[in-house]
Parts: C-alpha cells; structure tokens; sequence
C-alpha cells in the first residue's frame, strides 16, 4: 500500500495519526476506566454481599436505613419536580427572549457549580438558623428548617437547581423560534404551543436533564450533611447514613447503603445512553443530522 493511499484512508477516519497511537489512547483511557471506575464500583458490591445475602437485606431492612431510604426518595421526589419547573421556565426565558440582565440571570443558574456545597448548606443555616436571619421568627411560630426535612429539601433544590435548565438552554437556542412563531401565527395560544411546539422538541433534553437532577438529589452529601443535624432515623439520607455505618465499623450494611446509590448511578447511566440515542435517532430522522458515512 502506498504513502499516499494510507493518507487518504487516515483522512476519511479522521485522522493523520498512525493506528498505533489510536490504540495507545484507547488502551490508556480503558485502563483508567478500570482502575477508577469498574474496579471501585466492584468493590461495593463485593463488600456489601461480603457476608451473603441474608446479612445485605438485613442491612437494607434495618429502621435507620429504611428510615434514611425514605426521606432520600421523599427528597428526590420534591425538589426534582421543583427543578424541572423552574429549570424548563429559565430555559425558555433565557433561550426565546432578550432583554436586560439576561447575561446576568445565566450566572445566577450556574451559582450552584462554582460554589461548594458545604458552603450551600452554610447559607441555609445562616438564613434559617437559630441565630440565623429568620431563626427567632421561625423558632416563635414553631416551624422547623434546619436539622428538618424542609432544610434538607431546600439544600438539595439549591445544589440541584442548574441541571435542567443547563441541559435546555443550548438546546433551545439551537432550535430558535421559528416553530413557535408558526404556530402562534395559526392562532394558537402560549400553552398549546408550549405542550404541542416546544415541549416535543426538548423531550428527550429534559428527560436527560431530570435523570441528572434525580442523581444529584439522591446521592448529595455535602449541602445535606450541613443543615441535617445527622438525626438518626429523621435526618439522614443514604449517603449520611453511609457514612455514619462506616465510621462505625459497620461496613457491611454501609456497602449495602452503599450499592443502593451504585445500582441508581449505572441505571441513570442506561437511561441517558438510551436518551441520547433516541434524541440522536429523532434528530437524524428529521435530517438535522447526516446518517453516519460508513466507514472505508
């Protein structure tokens, strides 16, 4: 084969490299993956069935972390609906309008990734404290925030609030107006072009972007750990009902916690690989997307 014909078929695979060095960073990326994602996630499956089945469900049956199931799914199940609310409502203002402070409202959805979640959880406690802003009006009225399942909510909505909006936003802006001007030129209103326009073309988006928030909500540590109190049996969540098994020395029922959060992070994985490809199969159906050229 000539210098030139091994250039060309380079060329059409998308690359001048040799295949050397293609299999060298596949090898390298394979390796890494096993080392800090396959391997690890093994392990806390291999510890929480350490001692047979019997001893994992028994982990899982105890009330404490029945207890800390509950409320993790109790959380999940406020702040997500929460957050595609507000998350579909700040994509749509941000993607369809223009107008003054818009750059500005974009920061404020992004806060929540650039400030640490301890940090999160600090701020509820220093609004809705005891010796916070509002901790003597609250405390006279009787109405519990911090160390109560309201502080753990609002934490979690906090640390969770940019997923949806952040996955909505550069689609909505690639998709532009044009359909939602059509159909409001044939009459129709701004929640019939909301449901039958603009809802069918961010689906998969927003289902991609819910399955994220849902992950974040359920596996949460920092933001929560603050303003919880680690109340056991009240307070605490999986991964704060992990820790605490951990500490001490139980470590059979925190892998069994443990594996509770792995089993939700691979179906969260399955989910999105599922979304992405039925958004991509859609999209390329619609011919906003080349079929794949088949390969040489």
């Amino acid at each position: 084969m000539s210098a030139a014909t091994r250039t060309i078929r380079r060329a059409k695979a998308g690359t001048t490299e040799a295949p050397w060095a293609k299999w060298t960073l596949i090898s390298v990326a394979m390796v890494f993956l096993l080392l800090f994602l396959v391997l690890p996630l093994a392990a806390v499956f291999t510890e929480a069935l350490r001692k047979g089945v019997d001893a994992y469900l028994a982990g899982l049956k105890e009330p404490d972390a029945w207890s800390s199931i509950q409320l993790t799914l109790l959380t999940a199940v406020i702040a997500v609906p929460l957050n595609l609310v507000f998350g579909v409502a700040a994509a749509w203002c941000i993607a369809k309008y223009e107008f003054k402070g818009k750059a500005f409202l974009t920061t404020l959805i992004d806060l929540p990734f650039s400030i640490s979640p301890v940090v999160a959880g600090l701020m509820y406690v220093l609004v809705f404290g005891a010796h916070g802003w509002f901790g003597p009006w609250l405390a006279e009225h009787d109405i519990k925030i911090i160390f109560a399942v309201p502080g753990i909510v609002l934490a979690t909505v906090f640390v969770t609030f940019p997923f949806i909006a952040r996955e909505l936003i550069p689609l909505m802006q690639a998709q532009g107006n044009d359909e939602e001007q059509a159909a409001i030129v044939l009459g129709a209103s701004g929640w019939q072009t909301f449901w039958h326009v603009t809802l069918p073309n961010i689906k998969w988006g927003l289902l991609y972007g819910v399955i994220l928030c849902n992950a974040r909500a359920m596996g949460e540590f920092g933001a929560v750990s603050v303003v919880s109190g680690h109340i056991r049996g009240q307070t605490n969540t999986i991964p704060l009902h992990v820790e605490i098994l951990y500490n001490e020395y139980q470590s059979v029922a925190a892998f069994a916690a443990a594996s509770l959060l792995a089993l939700l992070a691979l179906v969260t994985l399955v989910i999105k690989s599922v979304a992405e490809w039925r958004n991509e199969q859609e999209m390329k159906s619609a011919g906003e997307l080349p079929p794949e050229r088949p390969r040489p």
